[in-house]
């Protein structure tokens, strides 16, 4: 829809070529419009239709007007009241809501054209395209045809007829498999899509989602915000766009009432405002550009480009064995007609048999190519993505639910990630005096302050504000706004506070908040003349800044060194207590001046915000100890308050380091390589500073890193790390765009969870890739070694579609979407160059084939002796059950597959749906196929007993497999760096220190 649908960080050499397509289509596109639209408003006329909704302006006025950036064209229409009034809007109420319908009708909805979703169909063809397919479907055709001419019918076709079928039903499961996928994506992809902004309607301000906008509406923006649509701007205070992502410019544009032009899909990257819409969807300059130009799409995942470079080998060793297995029987056939003295008489019954030696070559290439192997990431990933999503987290890039199952640290933020983000004000000095706040007792904590002390702190709390009291329809008072200025609001309006009445004062100047300067200041004029200046923000900062204080008399006195180090003492012991402080002064001036002062400001209060550590963080942290992941806490917090939440929360231990942002800044190279291992906490710090400490330990200290940020300014960060994790309600659209998991309710404890399905994924494809190389191995070497010893192949086409089926994508949906164990946690993490098949693996699929080829070969050449066979159907008999022992084989082997180490691979089972449904299909249809489908897959039926022993067999490799694994295939000292791995951090304490 908008300019974030474009993956930035995945979007590959094709989706950046978009964007400089893009690029040059803006600068034509804008030189032909400012020639088409060189025409005066007087001359523009009105349809009907627009005229009879009442409005004085249509659809390609409004947009001709912002694209050019036509100023000559406002004005001609009066401005931005003119235009106001031709869209019959308020500029204070904003649009009326009974007339939403009329403006949709008129100037569009806010959203772009989409290409309709492919259908089910369309997946069906494509799977019809692969090639080894289409030679088996030639294959089955001709062998119709030749057995129709030979056998007669229907006798004659039972042997095509059963290859094409088998081929369909292949066919049909891929595309099912590839259809829902595709499906899940879309609404991973709608997710992905909810923006919310707010807007002024009926005279109240109120979110909605950009979907939603109309045209005429009042648009509030703040930083790190995505404009919505077109439009123009109307009030604010040092509002500065990003406009990058449309023009390529890395330069930001100031926007005012000289240049008062806003373009969808732009960011906010500095400052606030209200805007106008003029355009809305398709109307827009994005939206024109995205007529002509599609959308990039992802790149492939490390993993899936890892599995394609193993599935390319396997394919060469299948097609090699397919070939030698033809070639063996086609030399036999030629032999024993030379021997028979039969070599120049030739029959179709001889040619059929030609034919399906090559249709079995052909199907061991079928077999051999690992096309599950894609299948099974990609099921794999959506898998994950979609319980993710139930559990809060919103994965942007396919690739990050695989890093994150390779991470070793997590950079988290401290407000709202690890705790609660519901501030309330907890502590208050003012007038020389520490007062605790209590909902039930602030009248009588509070009374001993001087009144006007009270009514300047108030109008320091309403004034100099980010947040907004607003009223509902039902009359009831909401705060909008940062969960700080929010307690504050909040307090505020506890004590009796008006914010009708002290908003009266005029706003002449505001400095927004920014996390570098850690303040936020305004100027306003007061009713005597003269001027007034706020300011608010970190304590430390805002002491520095002040040279006087009020007193508990409510005079501003002069502040010397002893006072200002008893107010020290009190800012250090409201964050020994985890309060966040905030330190509030104000500067009467009798002229304006050209900026907001930096000093000589009177201190009014200090006040500390009390905001609780989520539940269930500390076992969240410990967690991810175990699992050999250091937790680092970086935040702007005063290094007491991040101290004390961090002991809380168990980030912070014994022998962890706590470092503030400014000395962090002045290390040198080899100092920081010695401190960043040890630092677990940094405390003021700058979002540079993020990004410096992310750089290092990616670089320095070969971390894989994952990155928590909420700003504009964590953007860097979270673009610098490996999996940059961005907040879904503190968050701002510059930060979601830069990250590739959204954490939907901010939270820890998700993360940890994301870190659990990133593992679970790596092992679920690791288990898959286990159980398909068991099965390619013994299905090539049975096959070869059978058509070189009796000139037979013991697995027939069709039959080795069916284990293709369940190899692939049987295998791939079982063993794929294995939820999650607790002992995934219990493990280091993967490294970035460890092996994809590790030893173990190589152990249990070595183990695992020799086991089957064993017993497949001694029933092969001895199982009429030992099976007690007798009778013309014999051959018949040994052949079904040499197969179906062979399917059985591989139904316990996917069991013993679903774990790679463990020996009870029964555990969890019963909870697994998918992969017990998968079991049950697998058996069903093997029932069918021996039973009741032996025309087509050249079967017979088989007596109880039989089945009994293949049941067996299959029963007794499962049991082999566990014995396997118990056979040690790591060096000693590797084994002992596993096991340190699990503890890479001392123990944190069981309680919870005293500041």
């Amino acid at each position: 829809m908008f300019y974030d649908t474009i993956p930035q960080k995945t979007i590959g050499n094709s989706g950046r070529g978009a964007q400089e397509k893009i690029r040059v289509a803006l600068y034509v596109q804008k030189a032909a419009l400012q020639f088409i639209d060189a025409v005066s408003a007087a001359d523009h006329h009105l349809s009907d239709e627009v005229q009879e909704a009442g409005f004085g302006m249509d659809a390609n006025e409004l947009a001709s007007v912002v694209r050019g950036h036509d100023a000559k064209k406002l004005r001609l229409h009066g401005g931005v009241d003119g235009i106001a009034r031709k869209l019959a809007v308020s500029l204070n109420d904003g649009v009326s809501e009974s007339s939403l319908d009329a403006r949709q009708k008129i100037y569009g909805f806010n959203r772009y054209v989409e290409k309709p979703p492919r259908s089910f169909w369309l997946f069906v063809w494509e799977a019809l395209h692969d090639l080894t397919l289409i030679i088996l479907m030639v294959c089955a055709v001709i062998s119709v045809v030749v057995g129709v001419v030979t056998e007669g019918w229907p006798k004659g076709m039972y042997d095509g007829i059963g290859i094409i079928l088998s081929i369909f039903l292949v066919v049909l499961v891929t595309a099912v498999s590839d259809y829902r996928q595709s499906l899940q994506f879309r609404d991973l992809d709608k997710e992905k899509k909810k923006i919310f902004v707010y807007v002024t309607r009926n005279g109240y301000r109120q979110k909605i989602s950009i979907y939603d906008i109309v045209v005429g509406d009042v648009v509030h923006l703040n930083i790190g915000d995505q404009v919505p649509a077109d439009g123009i701007f109307l009030t604010g205070y040092g509002l500065v766009i990003d406009e990058a992502s449309l023009s390529g410019e890395s330069e930001p544009v100031n926007v005012d009432q000289g240049k008062p032009f806003l373009l969808s899909g732009t960011k906010v990257q500095d400052g606030s405002g209200k805007m106008l819409v003029m355009s809305v969807g398709m109307n827009t300059e994005w939206g024109k550009l995205m007529e002509t130009l599609s959308e990039g799409g992802e790149d492939e995942t490390p993993l899936q480009v890892k599995l394609n470079g193993v599935a390319t080998i396997i394919g060469k060793i299948g097609l090699s064995f397919a070939v030698l297995t033809f070639l063996v029987l086609l030399c036999r056939f030629l032999a024993d007609k030379a021997i028979s003295g039969e070599f120049t008489k030739w029959s179709s019954q001889d040619a059929l048999l030609i034919l399906n030696y090559f249709a079995v070559a052909v199907t061991i290439i079928v077999v051999a190519v690992p096309e599950g192997l894609p299948l099974a990431v990609t099921l794999s990933l959506a898998f994950a993505m979609k319980k993710l999503m139930n559990d809060r987290a919103l994965v942007r890039h396919l690739s990050a639910c695989e890093t994150m199952g390779s991470a070793t640290c997590i950079c988290t933020d401290k407000t709202g990630t690890l705790t609660t983000n519901h501030m309330v004000l907890n502590k208050l000095w003012i007038c020389e005096d520490t007062h605790i706040v209590k909902n039930d007792s602030w009248n009588e904590s509070l009374s001993s302050v001087h009144e006007s002390a009270m009514a300047i702190f108030l109008q320091a709390i309403f004034h100099n504000t980010g947040a907004e009291v607003v009223r509902s329809k039902e009359g009831k008072r909401n705060i909008l706004g940062t969960p700080t200025e929010s307690a504050l609001l909040e307090f505020g309006l506890l004590v009796g506070g008006d914010p009708d009445t002290e908003q009266r004062l005029t706003l002449v100047e505001v400095e927004p908040f920014n996390s570098v300067k850690k303040k936020m200041s305004v100027i306003v004029a007061l009713p005597g003349g003269g001027f007034r200046a706020f300011c608010k923000g970190a304590s430390e900062i805002i002491l520095q800044m002040c040279d006087k204080y009020i007193d508990s008399t409510g005079e501003c006195v002069s502040m010397t060194n002893t006072h200002a180090k008893n107010i020290m003492d009190v800012i250090n012991s409201f964050a020994g207590e985890a309060l966040r402080t905030l330190g509030l002064a104000f500067k009467d001036m009798d002229e304006k001046g050209n900026e907001i002062p930096e000093d000589g400001y009177s201190l009014i209060a200090i006040v500390g915000i009390k905001d609780p550590v989520r539940p269930g963080v500390k076992e969240a942290v410990e967690t991810c100890r175990v699992a050999g992941i250091t937790v680092r806490m970086v935040t702007g917090d005063n290094i007491n308050t991040a101290k004390a939440i961090a002991r809380e929360c168990g980030i912070l231990t014994d022998d962890g380091l706590a470092i503030e942002g400014p000395d962090f800044r002045e290390k040198g190279p080899e100092e920081l390589k010695e401190l960043i291992p040890k630092i677990q906490v940094m405390a003021r710090s700058l979002p540079l500073d993020k990004y410096k400490f992310v750089t290092q330990l990616r670089l320095v200290h070969k971390e894989v890193v994952a990155v928590t940020g909420d700003g504009t300014n964590d953007a860097p960060a979270l673009h610098e790390s490996d999996i940059g994790l961005a907040m879904g309600i503190a968050g701002t659209e510059v930060a979601k765009e830069n990250a590739d998991v959204i954490i939907l309710d901010d939270n820890f404890s998700t993360i940890e969870n994301v870190v659990k399905w990133g593992r679970s994924v790596y092992i679920n494809i690791q288990k898959f890739v286990q159980f398909q190389l068991t099965v390619n191995i013994v299905a090539l070497i049975v096959n070869f070694a059978s058509a070189c010893i009796t000139g037979t192949a013991p697995l027939t086409a069709v039959q080795l579609l069916w284990v293709n089926m369940i190899m692939d994508t049987l295998g791939a949906l079982a063993l794929a979407t294995e939820p999650p164990t607790d002992e995934l946690m219990h493990r280091p993490p993967v490294g970035r160059d460890e092996s994809f098949i590790s030893r173990t693996m190589w152990r249990n699929i070595i183990g695992q084939a020799i086991y089957q080829l064993i017993v497949l070969g001694a029933l092969e050449f001895d199982g009429k002796r030992l099976l007690k066979l007798s009778g013309s159907d014999a051959d018949s008999v040994l052949n079904t059950f040499v197969f179906n022992s062979f399917v059985f084989c591989q139904v316990f082997n996917e069991i013993n597959s679903r774990y790679i180490e463990k020996i009870n691979v029964l555990d969890g089972m019963l909870s697994s749906g998918v992969f017990l449904a998968v079991l049950v299909v697998t058996v069903a249809f093997q029932i069918i196929i021996v039973e009741f489908l032996g025309a087509f897959a050249s079967t017979v039926p088989l007596s109880l007993q039989l089945w009994l022993i293949s049941v067996a067999i299959g029963i007794v490799s499962m049991i082999v497999a566990i014995f396997i694994k118990l056979i040690p295939v790591e060096p000693a000292a590797r084994k002992s760096e596993h096991k340190q791995g699990y503890k890479l951090l001392p123990s944190a304490p069981q309680e919870t220190e005293s500041p």
